[in-house]
């Protein structure tokens, strides 16, 4: 094929479907869009910052040997010779899993976590792994090893966390697709502020085998999902299908009820509340709808913050210190007045909050038994229902402002994180999708949720509203970059 065939499509737009199908007949080799993506990191991260370690080298190797397969008629998989990326927490043999951490540079991996082992059986190609804040503990994205991601549709603004460094590289076009990890928001956040398209796994539907920190609690462990972060829903919908433990059930979603949220108690910003009327409006040509606050949502926000907090985070205060004692006041304080901490102030703070909402013995045994009743009744109530709502209360805002919010003492996260609150605590898949613009033109999400064995009914929603609004626009060299 001639170089001219090979650059008159845009690579860097295609979803990942498009691509594989486009290589795997010829259209494209897998090396060229290999070389392509490359040259996009290349020119694009010296200002993003959102890949922090690239196998560059191995993946032209790969292409090759991909090329040569399908010249051969052999293709392997879905996703066959086509370029992705992972979330620096993610283990990939041969490659570092620091967490964002100094004293973890240089740990390199001996094998594959399971969802990257997944997905290089489909023939999938990793380009690089992606920044995170450390530990994956914040809703923005900066650590003391790597430095901090910018939006790449505005430099200045936040790519929240902590899939931040992920989103942004499916916002500049430098992957046809990756996978991130939410307990917190950390697949939502981001695909919000930088206008991609982010799943999250419902409670033990994909393996969290080679995903750092490892979480040590029941209920920690349930409120994480693992997900892919794409530019279309029906990429979401195949990489989930390719990572998830077992594939979601084929559903009616004329059966099902749309609950749009009403919003009026809750801190949102205009466009936001626009957008979700909007897309309230769009649904009700679709199915039945209503407005009404599902059961338990005002209670989760609480509940996050102290199920995060079950051990006063002496177990990420071991991770983050190390052999080290854990002192998060004083890398704090030492951050906060000369910058020469190891620990980021983003984590340090963090570290003594959970030492703050810590929940007694006696309120452990309370949740827990909260959780119980409130999951049959929530199987119940998301049978056939959708939940519609925002993901926060405003677009991408400047860097900083999300975590002052969240972890402010004054404890303002109970009015702006229960929007995303409510999907971890319950374990519940959550689909996002970018569905309009702020004034500042940066993107606005709506999040997707419903019971887990639902998967399917979101994604059929969310192509229908993919269609009809946003979607994916690629963050291009002619924005503030």
């Amino acid at each position: 094929m001639q170089k001219h065939e090979q650059t008159s499509v845009n690579i860097l737009d295609l979803d990942a479907m498009t691509l594989a199908e486009m290589i795997a007949t010829g259209k494209l080799t897998s090396r060229h869009a290999v070389e392509t993506y490359m040259h996009q990191i290349e020119e694009m991260n010296p200002t993003v910052n959102c890949v922090v370690e690239n196998r560059f080298i191995k993946a032209l190797r790969e292409a090759d040997e991909a090329d040569r397969c399908i010249r051969e008629g052999n293709v392997k998989g879905r996703l066959f010779g086509v370029p992705i990326s992972m979330k620096e927490s993610f283990h990939v043999k041969g490659m570092q899993t620091t967490g964002g951490l100094k004293r973890r540079k240089g740990f390199i991996q001996d094998e594959d976590a399971t969802v990257v082992k997944k997905l290089k059986d489909e023939g999938a190609i990793l380009l690089g792994k992606t920044n995170t804040p450390e530990l994956c503990f914040c809703q923005e994205t900066d650590n003391k090893l790597y430095g901090r991601t910018n939006n790449p549709r505005d430099l200045t603004r936040t790519v929240g966390g902590s899939s931040g460094g992920e989103a942004a590289m499916i916002a500049i076009g430098g992957a046809a697709a990756g996978i991130g990890s939410d307990i917190g928001g950390s697949i939502r956040f981001p695909s919000h502020f930088n206008g991609v398209i982010g799943f999250k796994s419902g409670k033990f539907q994909v393996s969290s085998t080679g995903s750092y920190p490892p979480e040590h609690f029941e209920l920690q462990k349930r409120m994480l999902g693992i997900g892919p972060i794409t530019k279309s829903v029906k990429d979401a919908q195949m990489l989930y299908e390719i990572i998830a433990e077992q594939s979601p059930s084929k559903k009616d979603l004329s059966r099902f009820t749309i609950n749009v949220l009403p919003l009026t108690e809750f801190p949102l910003s205009k466009t936001s509340s626009d957008v979700v009327d909007s897309i309230y409006k769009m649904s009700h040509e679709i199915v039945t709808t209503e407005r009404e606050i599902p059961p338990f949502f005002k209670q989760s926000a609480l509940l996050w913050q102290e199920i995060m907090s079950l051990d006063g985070g002496k177990g990420t205060g071991k991770e983050a210190f190390g052999t080290q004692a854990s002192r998060p006041y004083y890398a704090y304080i030492t951050e906060k007045l000369s910058g020469k901490s190891d620990i980021h102030r983003y984590l340090s703070w963090a570290l003594i909050g959970t030492r703050l909402f810590k929940p007694s013995k006696k309120r452990v045994l309370e949740i827990e038994n909260l959780i119980a009743h409130g999951d049959e009744i929530l199987t119940d109530y998301l049978n056939k229902r959708i939940l519609v709502l925002p993901v926060y209360h405003t677009s991408a805002p400047k860097h900083g402002v999300v975590y002052s919010e969240l972890f402010s003492i004054r404890k303002t996260f109970l009015k702006y994180i229960p929007y995303v609150a409510y999907a971890n605590v319950w374990g519940l898949p959550a689909l996002t999708i970018p569905v309009g613009k702020a004034d500042n033109g940066m993107p606005i999400s709506i999040q997707l949720i419903s019971a887990n064995g639902n998967e399917d009914a979101l994604f059929q929603l969310g192509q229908k509203l993919e269609e009809q609004s946003l979607g994916y626009i690629r963050a291009n060299t002619e924005s503030p970059i």
